[in-house]
């Protein structure tokens, strides 16, 4: 047994807004210790070209908003998390304002709203179409001149430990913190905590194609299973429709902004298709829509479809998207007169770490907020720019459970097990690393993907079963990195996507099958859950 290198009250692994927004708001009832494995700007929210949905529109309503949202989430949308997260939208937009996001405006100071794809009304908040990053600067910025946040950069969280597997004491199982290796110092340190929050992003680096960045390994979801927590619905991986095709643009995302301001989607010769497939044409539900290209590729034999802006004012192009305009233009491309060659791609992870709405887990101590966590907003299928208001809202939920537990008379802290190298020795082989990681890559894209059969599943079953043992043996026997640690908790999370989608029988939102294309509302109207190790 050991002291601990480090003893808080909270530990938030994770730095996009659900971590940030909680840690600002903890820091007032205890010590906190923030933990990111890059720098602390780089997280999911800081790629949102979006923006934040909340009604604040004098046609709008909380009622219609409540409405788009179930209708997204395709019959497993939790009602109650809806409403609550759909009214104290209005609130975390004052916060982030206050916080120095300088959301856009029109003439008249009042908020310039968008529509995106399944919103009813214009009520999603922008800054510009670099909404996350102008969220993330002001987070950021908040954390690093707080006085009492301690932050660690470069620190890559290797396991949760908790009571049932590393102390083996009866009674519920209870999160004490977490193993976390000082990626510089090359050692892992102890980290004690009398509650850890789980806000680590998502798990887009599973599939070959993805908009978010080389953080999204899934490392929440895969720590938190191995640590007992229940896990549910990961069956449901949202594809973003829209993706720049280019060989230099390494996952540049293309707004869905954009269809919500006026963009038509056309095949390549120039003929429009989406009204074959829904009514909203252009504007419908991005599960619709990622669909209805992956079936006009496949069976056109072409590689991308087209995003035509011609309709829209050039002016207002460039004004209203200049990241976008400008990325588009440095590739040759310009949105104001040609249209911009787009593929959907893996975006966002609807399922994740089960929570109740004030993000308990089923592992005393741990609560999990954001894309990690699966709170009931989203069901089968998240609607447009719900995914920071999510993180806002239960960010700030998760600091308010904080205060109570920390309010709660502390009991004396266990000393922890250190932990245990054993006999394990340098890598000399990284190349099992990366042939292991493109090649789950690869058969989650081909068999778990947009579309997908019992006959893939399996397939891709069989085939994670064989890397899991594998990466597993290799884990215990060469000393962890992070490509190592990203590498175990990708063949996790991958294990539990097919999992997960082999017990759905039916096709519902994000999840589409050939075996089982019809929804099944007496059979499958629920949650597909595991239960963690």
């Amino acid at each position: 047994m050991s002291q601990a290198d480090f003893d808080v009250d909270v530990l938030v692994l994770g730095s996009g807004i659900a971590g940030l927004s909680c840690a600002l708001d903890a820091a007032a009832h205890g010590s906190v210790l923030v933990v990111t494995k890059r720098e602390l700007v780089e997280a999911n929210t800081r790629y949102a070209q979006g923006g934040v949905s909340s009604v604040l529109g004098a046609d709008d309503s909380f009622a219609e908003h409540v409405q788009d949202t179930l209708v997204a989430g395709a019959g497993l949308c939790k009602p109650e998390v809806v409403r609550l997260c759909v009214e104290e939208g209005p609130a975390v937009v004052e916060r982030l304002v206050r916080l120095g996001v300088e959301f856009d405006r029109g003439d008249d100071g009042a908020f310039d709203l968008g529509r995106e794809g399944g919103h009813s009304k214009r009520r999603v908040l922008h800054a510009g179409d670099i909404t996350g990053s102008a969220i993330q600067r002001a987070l950021v910025a908040g954390a690093r001149a707080h006085p009492d946040l301690e932050i660690l950069e470069h620190h890559h969280a290797v396991d949760l430990i908790t009571t049932a597997k590393h102390l083996r004491t009866g009674g519920p199982n209870r999160c004490l913190g977490a193993y976390v290796l000082d990626v510089r110092g090359r050692r892992i340190l102890t980290v004690r905590a009398r509650c850890t929050i789980l806000a680590t992003g998502g798990a887009g680096k599973v599939y070959k194609y993805t908009s978010n960045p080389p953080v999204a390994t899934g490392d929440g979801v895969a720590m938190a299973y191995r640590a007992g927590a229940r896990v549910a619905n990961l069956e449901f991986f949202q594809f973003h429709p829209t993706c720049l095709f280019h060989p230099k643009a390494n996952s540049f995302l293309i707004s869905e902004a954009l269809r919500g301001e006026g963009g038509v989607l056309r095949l390549m010769d120039g003929s429009p298709f989406m009204k074959r497939y829904h009514t909203l044409g252009s504007l419908a539900p991005r599960d619709v829509v990622a669909r209805a290209i992956d079936n006009e590729l496949k069976r056109r034999g072409e590689p991308y479809v087209l995003l035509d802006m011609s309709t829209r004012e050039a002016d207002y192009l460039a004004e209203r998207f200049p990241n976008i305009h400008a990325r588009c233009l440095e590739l040759g491309i310009d949105m104001r007169t040609d249209p911009i060659p787009v593929v959907p791609a893996a975006h966002y992870m609807c399922g994740g770490v089960q929570t109740d709405v004030d993000a308990r887990t089923s592992v005393q101590g741990l609560l999990a907020i954001g894309e990690v966590a699966c709170t009931g907003l989203h069901g089968a299928n998240r609607l447009a720019s719900n995914s920071l208001l999510e993180g806002a809202v239960f960010g700030a939920r998760a600091a308010r459970t904080l205060s109570g537990l920390l309010a709660e008379k502390a009991t004396a802290a266990p000393e922890l097990p250190h932990w245990d190298a054993g006999d394990a020795r340098e890598p000399d082989e990284v190349v099992v690393i990366t042939q292991n990681w493109k090649e789950i890559r690869r058969f989650m894209w081909n068999y778990v993907g947009i579309v997908r059969s019992d006959r893939r599943l399996a397939r891709a079953r069989r085939r994670i079963e064989l890397l899991r043992d594998e990466i597993h043996e290799y884990y215990w026997d060469y000393r962890v990195t992070p490509d190592l640690l990203e590498l175990r908790n990708l063949a996790t999370v991958a294990e539990l996507i097919i999992r997960s989608a082999c017990l759905r029988k039916e096709s519902r939102g994000l999840h589409y099958t050939l075996d089982h294309p019809d929804r099944s509302d007496a059979r499958f109207g629920t949650d597909t859950v595991l239960e963690g190790l």
